[in-house]
């Protein structure tokens, strides 16, 4: 009989983690990775900056579940940037890969398309990563479906 209850359990409670908030937007950010490790732990890639041949971790230190708001603009290029919000755990991932990787590169991707990459050149303890340029009207559009811009109020539940 308890087996009987605890299925029935199971089976409620598999439909409410199917209705999980989905994203509409992806937002990753990949550190540099020790070139001496694995193809299983990262890949390699060209800098933009530099030139140069660079590993990058496979697994993010930073995903959309850590932003809490961005503010867009446009960009020179006739891209779009945003400053990005992160929340405390991605506040403090930030500021932690600030002081441990000084000098080497993040890789922020946006939508599954690599968008810049940034140089760690000092602490970085507020919690926001600026992204320069490379955004599209269409990533804006879902980052809004996602996040709250900053200076808003906490977003609604919809």
């Amino acid at each position: 009989m308890k087996l009987l209850t605890v299925c029935a359990l199971c089976l409620l409670w598999a439909p409410v983690a199917g209705i999980a908030k989905q994203r509409h937007c992806t937002f990753r950010v990949h550190a540099q990775a020790n070139p001496r490790d694995t193809e299983v732990f990262s890949t390699s890639a060209r800098t933009q900056f530099s030139g140069k041949d660079v590993a990058i971790e496979k697994m993010p230190w930073i995903s959309e579940r850590d932003v809490l708001a961005f503010s867009p603009y446009p960009a020179p290029d006739g891209t779009y940037g945003a400053l990005i919000q992160l929340d405390e755990h991605g506040r403090t991932v930030l500021d932690t890969l600030s002081i441990e990787r000084r000098g080497r590169f993040l890789f922020v991707f946006i939508n599954g398309r690599f968008i810049t990459e940034l140089q760690i050149d000092k602490r970085v303890s507020d919690g926001k990563i600026y992204v320069p340029s490379g955004l599209t009207a269409v990533d804006i559009g879902l980052m809004k479906k996602d996040w709250r811009l900053i200076g808003q109020g906490k977003r609604q539940s919809h």
